[in-house]
Parts: C-alpha cells; structure tokens; sequence
C-alpha cells in the first residue's frame, strides 16, 4: 500500500476539484492518503511568485477553467462571493480537527464544501463560527500548538521543494495539480515509464537563459 501526502490549501479551487476526483481517479488502487494543510500564499512568497487570481489577465481566465473543469468532471462547484481570500481560518480549524494536524477526508470536504458550494463569503465571521461548531476540533483553532503545526507543514513542504498546491507526495516524488492525477494513477499501477529515467533526467535540463529584474 502507498502512502500520498497530500498538500492542500482550502483557497485553491484546483486543490478542491483535485480532493473531488481523487477517490475516483485512484479507483482499485491500494493507497492511504495523508491530508497536510498549507498556506499556499507561504509557498508563493518562498519563491517569489503571484498566485494565479494576484495576475489580472490570468485571474479571469482561471475562474472559467475552474468552472469548465467542474462542469466536464460533473463536480459540484460554485465560485465564492469573493476571491482570494484570507484562508488561516479555515486552515487552523481544519489542523485543530486532528492531534497530529492531519485532518481526515470528512473535515476536509466538509472545509472544501464550505468555500466551493453555494457561492457565499469563504471567510466569513458567522460562517466560520458556524462550521467549527459543526466540526468540534479537539483544539481551539487559535491554541499556539496548531499554529505550530500548520507552520510546519508549510515548512516541511518547503523542504520537499514543493511550489503550489493540490501536490501530492509518494515515495519522495511530487505530483503537482489537479491535471497530474493520471500521472499519480499511473505511479501507482507501476507504470514502467517511472522507471526509465525519464523523470531524472527531466531535472537535468539546463536553463538556456535567465531573466533579469
């Protein structure tokens, strides 16, 4: 049986549709899966880089993907009043719902449900209150220890050279976005492509230039 770390940030509405699919795109596979939330802003300021919706021509774009991919995969979504938004709320609650901060599938469909069904304010006061009430974390959400740990998965993604979210991790190999699930799938079967060198010699290609700021 394989373990897949799984690296989600509930802001991500390609992290959601990934969670979505997963079960089915891994269909008679033998896995177990490890749900670590992250700040996905913590990954893109590591590396210097805007997120997709931070990039005007690009935010419109990916909200039509967002909504197109949905519709082709007959998964539930509607976008949130307004995004981006600040999600530590939902982050903290979520690592709080477990004592080693790995939140099981329920809490986190439960989250992901709360921003990408039914078009409301991810952020809200009233709604957030409401849904930790719904979920009764073993912790309080503010208590310093599951700051700590949601920190250190940040920082642990970090060192696994991560660089956005959905990834996934098995076997110390990354499998970044919703589109990399048939790559993973096919990891798993033992696709013998993984064993030909290819994906070492990806990293092997030289930069032929670098841009300047």
């Amino acid at each position: 049986m394989k373990h897949i770390e799984f690296y989600l940030d509930f802001i991500s509405p390609y992290a959601y549709l990934a969670f979505e699919a997963l079960p089915e795109a891994l269909m008679g596979l033998s896995y177990r899966v490890t749900h670590k939330p992250v700040l996905f802003a913590a990954l893109l300021k590591h590396h210097g880089q805007l997120g997709p919706a931070e990039i005007a021509p690009k935010r419109d774009w990916t909200y039509r993907q967002v909504a197109w991919l949905a519709h082709v995969n007959q998964i539930d979504l509607q976008l949130p009043a307004s995004h981006p938004f600040n999600p530590l709320g939902l982050l903290r609650l979520a690592v709080a719902c477990d004592p080693g901060g790995e939140p099981n599938r329920y809490v986190c469909e439960t989250i992901f449900r709360h921003v990408w069904r039914g078009g409301e304010e991810a952020a809200d006061a009233a709604r957030l209150e409401a849904l930790t009430r719904q979920l009764a974390p073993e912790r309080p959400p503010q208590d310093a220890a599951v700051k700590a740990q949601l920190q250190a998965h940040g920082e642990q993604a970090l060192a696994r050279g991560l660089f956005g979210v959905p990834s996934f991790v098995v076997d110390d190999k990354v499998f970044w976005g919703f589109d990399a699930l048939p790559m993973l799938a096919a990891y798993l079967r033992g696709d013998p492509w993984f064993q030909s060198g290819a994906w070492e010699q990806a990293a092997g290609v030289l930069p032929g230039v670098r841009r300047t700021t």
